[in-house]
């Protein structure tokens, strides 16, 4: 069998062909029908078989992460109403990631506790009732190995299973479905040493075979026909033993060229050149915001608001830990001292990178932009300008 073939109704995807050292084999993908909704405490299994009696040895059985987390209990009760909702969401949000690894608006892309690196810790409101959310399995490998084994020992079924959840890919867009869980078949097919066509010896080619048994999988299930689970026929499964799951293809960290967004990645930058010095902290005093030009306060009224909300939101700090908004500190110098002056200015941009990987925005005046009058220099020094927290420009995250 070459290339692919759907059937007129969209049962049946067929697929096969191929050429290279290591050769393809065809396979088959068919929908399970008519297994309806499910709720907790539902035994899957007896599901499954029940509207797939023709389920075999050797099949691959790929079914939704949705209806597993449903038939486990993996739900949450969260208000209709608004912004009580949200407020529930985002708590969820929080108890399911292990850290954020970049944030856009009201889209984070989040690491769960399993490893998973995906967008709100896959926290799905879809296919479920309206006063509900859905949260992955707790173990989605440890799922598959339940099914498996209860298909074995209750129904005599040799089959494989895959549970699967859909994810955006980074660079590319559009989403499909990938393994999260698995058991009965290896998570991946290593090529390296083999030779291709032109004798030239595979490298790096390790192909996640779970992730494109998931994808083609899914075409026949869909995602509005209410079709949770598919089967695939002719491909290899292990003939013992459950493997080592979906578990095997998380990137661990040692690996991850990417573990960051581009905001993240600069904010991370910004603190530990923060964190550089040679010498102890230097304390600037904090002055009135009287010293400040009159028009200039009036005009950027509205920009210290916003980068106080802005702090506010990102849970940063203006500078000696106080709460973010507009401040004024009083950069100063021993007179003549060159070597505490550069000190100064070092402190200043360590204040800064610091307050910019927070959110919070800052500016430099110069001593004849402010009003000095009054002020006592601390040791008697020199000014040599101000810092004002809460104005000013960030640097592009």
């Amino acid at each position: 069998m070459s290339g692919s073939e759907v059937g007129v109704d969209g049962s049946v995807v067929r697929a096969g062909g191929g050429s290279g050292a290591v050769p393809t084999v065809g396979f088959e993908v068919r929908p399970v029908l008519g297994i309806g909704e499910v709720r907790p405490g539902d035994d899957l299994a007896a599901l499954i078989t029940a509207a797939a009696p023709w389920l075999a040895d050797g099949d691959i059985l790929v079914i939704t992460s949705k209806v597993v987390s449903k038939a486990e209990g993996r739900l949450v009760d969260v208000p209709l109403d608004e912004p009580a909702r949200e407020a529930a969401r985002e708590a969820v949000l929080r108890a399911e990631t292990a850290r954020v690894v970049a944030r856009r608006g009201a889209t984070q892309i989040v690491q769960t506790h399993h490893g998973f690196v995906l967008a709100s810790a896959g926290i799905d409101a879809s296919n479920v009732e309206p006063t509900r959310l859905v949260l992955l399995p707790k173990d989605p490998d440890a799922s598959a190995r339940w099914l498996r084994d209860e298909l074995r020992e209750r129904f005599g079924l040799r089959v494989a299973v895959v549970v699967t959840d859909t994810m955006g890919r980074p660079w590319r867009m559009g989403l499909t479905d990938v393994a999260i869980g698995a058991a009965g078949i290896d998570a991946v097919t290593d090529y390296r040493g083999v030779l291709d066509v032109h004798g030239n010896e595979l490298q790096l080619t390790q192909m996640a075979v779970i992730d494109e048994i998931a994808a083609a999988a899914d075409l026949a299930k869909g995602k509005t026909g209410q079709v949770p689970v598919a089967v695939v026929r002719g491909l290899p499964v292990r003939p013992d033993g459950h493997g080592a799951g979906a578990a095997a293809l998380i990137r661990g960290a040692d690996a991850d060229l990417f573990s960051l967004g581009t905001a993240e990645a600069v904010a991370k930058g910004l603190r530990a050149a923060a964190a550089i010095r040679d010498s102890p902290p230097v304390e600037f005093p904090e002055l009135p915001l009287g010293v400040l030009p009159a028009d200039a306060a009036a005009a950027d009224a509205a920009a210290a608001d916003a980068a106080a909300a802005d702090a506010a939101a990102a849970g940063g700090a203006a500078a000696g830990g106080g709460a973010a908004g507009e401040r004024v500190l009083l950069v100063w110098a021993p007179a003549g001292d060159l070597r505490r002056a550069a000190e100064a200015g070092m402190e200043v941009q360590r204040i800064r990178a610091g307050l910019a990987a927070d959110g919070v925005a800052s500016g430099w005046l110069e001593v004849d932009q402010v009003d000095l009058s009054g002020v006592v220099v601390p040791e008697g020094g020199v000014p040599l300008g101000v810092l004002v927290v809460g104005r000013g420009s960030l640097p592009s995250l």
